[in-house]
């Protein structure tokens, strides 16, 4: 006897039931899948309009007919259904939303703490060491020319502390003004700090206290007759207001952020223009997901609500179109922040020419989007025919293996689909327990550990399996699937063809049945498919060649005195002064070595004992 049917949803009778508070609302399907997540002022009224319109648009008459039931939770404000809305598409993303897809993490400048010579430094990623953070950036690039102007103005030392501990002498940058050495004692920790609380104050947008000081300073200096000092101070308050004359931009306040969206063809692209301290950071561009075909003041509308609502909020944010709700977006950014926020929609002057900047960088950008789409689309298919697959792939992977002699080997996984790299699916693998420069064993575990998750049903499967190498790469590939029992992948080796010249790379296709590589193909330099296959690869290779060259330094930056039991960082540092780097401590006998403060002969003798193994 079949199971009855549940009787369909009757939405008429379930907004009867509802309150006039505000909240937020999620459809779900008969299958329990999140559709949609919504707020509302008004419950009652925001639910209703969803099933007691005799009409409605053809793309929200989708979704309502695949509603089986709605969940709802009250709030006490409009403000708290929107955090709630954003925290909830962003956790859930519903197949209905509005999606912020935005992987990377900002990049900031980190200003170290707890130490007499405090760096400052490039970051990205957890903010977990003791020091200040400022930022974010809109991309590595601002960063990097905003700590190349501080190098200039205040010198304080950005080398890495391995680095800075273990200098005899000052390095380059000092002999070319553009650090005070302090890794040598050039200069006092007193003024030093002065160095470093200037640049803090700069960094905080306090340029003009700086300058202040700086003048005050310069005065002190030159009626006490100290003149070389009130020179230098003069300098570097003509280089401050210099700076302010090049960076500073007419018409923008101290921090803001001008924001347009274009949307065509079911892409939209949002573009933003990052001001702070009335210095143009520059642009970033912004892709959403838009599975509803949403007008542009939805789409920025939660643009801002999920980007800013996890980041710092400039004091101004300018709109090409007035929002949905804006008066209660900008309140809630304005708890968010601490500070007033102003949205503004309709600006004049120098705001909107800043507008109209950001309108034409999202149309071009979306244009050039577009266009990579049409080209990517276009391999997509050619890889289809080329390889004889019964439909596109919609995921391809690339393996590659990158060593030094067979030092420190990585293999790396890079993934494609339609849309261009997944860059949050990349993963690398670092080889251990292999015979060093044995390609094939280092293949082969990098690609039992990833398709091991396969084989327990907990990975992505891909549709094409690429290896940048011949039958020998293939052949290892074919075993690892063969013995994890994963099955309906596409294994292809990318061979390089004769001159080992681009365009001719020959393509070794799998032979499942057989266990073995099978036929070889020669697509040729105008091939759609190998221009495809040659970027993955490449992409491929150039992420395995990073992840081991990042290892290597990593591991030529570690002393082997770290190993040993007793040698903190100051007898370390000791060491390494006394005989001019490690290749004079190795060649030092065990009483030299005792010659050195804080070591006696049982430390000596150890240290010598784990040089001369």
């Amino acid at each position: 006897m079949q199971p009855a049917q549940p009787p369909p949803f009757d939405g008429k009778a379930f907004v009867h039931t509802l309150t006039s508070s505000p909240g937020v609302y999620r459809h779900f399907d008969a299958a329990g899948e999140l559709l949609y997540v919504g707020k509302a002022g008004n419950l009652k009224k925001r639910v209703g309009s969803y099933f007691l319109k005799p009409r409605m648009e053809p793309r929200i008459a989708a979704m309502v007919a695949q509603i089986a039931h709605v969940e709802i939770t009250v709030t006490r404000t409009e403000g708290e259904a929107l955090l709630l809305e954003s925290q909830l598409i962003k956790s859930l993303k519903p197949r209905y939303n509005i999606l912020l897809r935005d992987d990377k993490s900002y990049p900031y400048i980190y200003l170290s703490s707890g130490e007499d010579y405090p760096r400052l430094a490039f970051h990205r990623g957890a903010k977990n060491l003791p020091g200040r953070y400022f930022g974010p950036y809109p991309s590595a690039y601002a960063v990097r020319e905003s700590l190349n102007l501080m190098q200039k103005l205040f010198k304080v030392r950005q080398c890495e502390d391995s680095y800075f501990r273990n200098r005899t002498r000052p390095c380059l940058l000092y002999q070319i003004g553009r650090c005070s050495a302090p890794c040598v004692g050039l200069i006092k920790v007193e003024d030093y700090r002065q160095d470093v609380r200037h640049a803090e104050m700069f960094l905080e947008g306090r340029s003009n206290a700086v300058i202040d000081e700086l003048a005050e300073a310069m005065e002190q200096a030159s009626q006490a007759l100290q003149f070389e000092r009130a020179a230098k101070l003069r300098d570097q308050v003509a280089a401050l207001r210099q700076l302010q004359a090049q960076h500073h931009v007419q018409g923008a306040s101290a921090d803001m952020d001008v924001i347009a969206c274009r949307i065509e063809a079911g892409l939209a692209c949002i573009s933003v223009l990052f001001f702070r301290n009335g210095i143009s950071l520059g642009t970033r561009d912004f892709f959403p997901r838009l599975p509803l075909d949403a007008e542009a003041a939805d789409v920025l509308a939660q643009f801002i609500a999920q980007y800013y609502l996890e980041r710092p909020v400039p004091r101004e944010l300018i709109v090409g179109v007035a929002l949905p709700d804006q008066a209660v977006l900008a309140e809630v950014l304005s708890q968010h922040a601490g500070h007033a926020v102003e949205l503004k929609s309709s600006v004049r002057g120098d705001r909107a020419q800043f507008l109209q900047m950001a309108e034409r960088n999202a149309q071009a950008s979306l244009t050039a989007r577009l266009a990579s789409r049409q080209t990517l689309g276009t391999r997509f298919d050619d890889l289809q025919k080329v390889l004889g697959l019964a439909s596109m792939p919609r995921r391809i992977e690339c393996f590659d293996i990158s060593h030094t002699m067979g030092e420190l080997t990585v293999a790396s996984c890079v993934v494609f689909g339609p849309e261009g790299p997944e860059k949050s699916h990349y993963r690398r693998f670092n080889i251990t327990g292999i015979t060093p420069g044995d390609d094939y064993a280092a293949m082969h575990q990098a690609l039992t550990r990833r398709f091991r998750k396969v084989a327990a049903g907990e990975g992505v499967r891909p549709d094409v399996l690429l290896i940048d190498g011949g039958t020998g790469q293939v052949a290892q590939a074919l075993e690892v699937l063969r013995e994890l029992g994963v099955e309906g992948i596409e294994v292809v080796g990318v061979a390089k063809g004769p001159g080992r010249r681009a365009g001719e790379e020959t393509l070794v296709l799998a032979r499942h049945e057989a266990g073995s590589p099978g036929r070889e193909l020669h697509p040729g330099s105008s091939s759609p498919a190998l221009h495809l296959v040659a970027a993955v690869r490449d992409e491929s290779h150039r992420f395995a060649i990073s992840g081991h060259r990042k290892r290597r330094e990593k591991a030529r930056e570690r002393s082997v005195l770290e190993d040993i039991p007793g040698i903190g960082a100051r007898r370390r540092s000791l060491l390494l002064k006394a005989f001019g780097g490690m290749q004079g401590v190795e060649a030092a006998g065990v009483e030299e070595l005792m010659q050195v403060k804080g070591i006696d002969r049982s430390l000596a003798e150890k240290i010598y004992a784990s040089l001369h193994g």
